[in-house]
This record gives C-alpha cells, structure tokens and sequence, in this order.
C-alpha cells in the first residue's frame, strides 16, 4: 500500500469521519482547520488522513478535504473495508481504526479524536463490536480521546480494552470518560497529570508494545451533559433508529445525528469541545514524542 505521506515534524493524525460524518458536513472543513489550527500553535504537525479516488493520505491539504466533503457519498472506511476502497479507488472518511492504520505506517506516533468506537449495546444487533478495539490492540500509536462514545456500552468496552491489553491511562482523571460525560464506574490504569510525563510513558510503552496507548481527557467540565439529560435524549435517539432500522458501521452516525437533533445541538457543541481539547493535548504530546 503506497501511502501519500506529508506528515511533518510532531504530526498529530486527525480523522475524517469526524468531519465527514462526525459533525454536519457543511461544517466540516471549517472544523479541520480550526483543528489544524489548534495543533500548529503548540509548534506540531497537523496530519488530517482520508482517502481520495484510492489514495489513502496521511497529511491532506485543505483543498483534499474540501474535496473530499463536496463528494455526494464518502463511505465510513475502517480496516475492515480498507482494502476495498483502495482496490476500487473511491473516496473514503478514515474511522479511528483506518486512521491508526495508516498513521502507525506513515510513522505518526500521535492520534486526536473524539471517542473510540467499542461494543455496542443491543439496538437491534446481535453482536456489535467497533474495528476500533483490535486496531489499538495493532498499531502503535497513542490515541488521546474521550473515552468510549457514551451511547455504547461503556462498561463492556472498558473490560475488552483491558482483555486486549490495551493500557488505558487518565490525563488528570481517576476515571474513565464517556463522551458527553466526564466519567462512568470504570478507573483507568493510571493517572497522569503533566504532559511530560505522560508523552515520556507513551513513547516508551508503543515501543516496547507495538499497540496503542489510549489516553482518556475528560469533555472540558464546563461542556459536559448531565447523566439524566443524556439518558433521556438518548432514549429519544434510540427509539427514533428503531423507526429507521440500520446496523453495523451506520449505528453510531444514526444515533449521533438524533442526539444533536433532541437535544437542540447540545450535544454537537460538547463533541465539539472535547474534540479541541483531546487535539491540544495531543500536539502537546506529539512535540515531546517527536516524529
């Protein structure tokens, strides 16, 4: 696989399911360029990965992904269905798990996004399970997330990554976020409060491992969403995918979509926000880590 790679010095990989499907697609480019924005002003590299007519990219430009996003179908890629597209030379928005792929071949050490994919909850499926978990259990990168997307089952999620051996640590956290919310009843592996001290832990644990680091940054406390509140616009979301049967890779983009809608764009704003966050505290690590 040839992979067009114009990651520069302290690269941070962004995704493009985020912005293809992540957040309302007029939206999107806009989004990766604050992103970039935001990793250039703590001195890294911002290394936005997609695939355009074939070619996977680790570093697109902003013409890339502008093109990307005017397509009228950019397909959800993730491992499994890499190679199809490569194969067939379509467009596609890299899920956390073709993003590790193609950043770990392209030597990128670090990884912004906003939630991990995990297992799922029973909305219809019999056996739900994101490409996520084995992607992290593969490639060597460190991935600096929100935890687990709290509409999944977060508690499942958490003992796969462990069975995995996956090292799950907190940046100034005990707990395990869940998206929206700050914390659930899982702990981490360990706690770390200083970027230089955690960037020293991470270089040496994807060396010494060949597997991800999942490093869990708490939503900011001023953007998260009340466990009722979330409970309850999640049931409204639920019922409404239920009129719409999907499953599969369409769940999560299904479920998101009815979130933002009843909950008036609250939770689109706190996507948002733990999104930038998990992105500064990436290019943090990636100027320490290095290339």
């Amino acid at each position: 696989m040839q992979v067009i790679n114009r990651a520069g010095p302290a690269p941070v990989a962004l995704e493009t399911t985020l912005l293809a499907h992540g957040v309302p697609r007029e939206s999107g480019a806009a989004l990766a360029r604050e992103l970039a924005g935001i990793v250039r002003a703590r001195g890294a590299s911002p290394a936005v990965v997609g695939i355009l007519d074939g070619s996977p990219i680790v570093g697109m430009t902003d013409d890339e992904v502008a093109r990307l996003l005017a397509s009228a179908d950019v397909p959800k890629v993730n491992t499994s269905n890499l190679g199809i597209a490569l194969h067939r030379r379509t467009h596609g928005a890299t899920t956390v798990s073709a993003t590790l792929e193609l950043a770990a071949g392209a030597g990128v050490r670090v990884f912004a996004t906003g939630g991990i994919g995990g297992v799922h909850r029973d909305y219809g499926s019999r056996l739900d399970i994101s490409a996520d978990l084995a992607a992290l259990a593969r490639f060597p990168v460190a991935v600096v997330c929100s935890g687990v997307k709290s509409l999944l089952d977060v508690e499942s999620t958490r003992e796969a990554l462990e069975t995995l051996g996956i090292p799950v640590v907190g940046f100034r956290t005990d707990r395990f976020p869940a998206f929206y919310l700050r914390s659930c009843e899982c702990g981490v592996d360990a706690r770390f409060d200083e970027a230089a001290d955690l960037a020293h832990f991470a270089r040496a644990e994807i060396a010494r491992a060949g597997r991800a680091v999942l490093i869990a940054n708490p939503v900011p406390e001023s953007d998260q969403i009340s466990a009722a509140q979330w409970s309850a616009w999640l049931e409204v979301a639920r019922r409404r995918i239920e009129r719409e049967p999907v499953c599969g890779r369409d769940v999560t983009p299904a479920l998101l979509s009815g979130l933002h809608e009843a909950s008036g764009g609250a939770t689109l704003r706190s996507n948002l926000a733990l999104v930038r966050a998990n992105t500064d505290l990436a290019a943090q690590l990636a100027v320490r880590i290095g290339s």
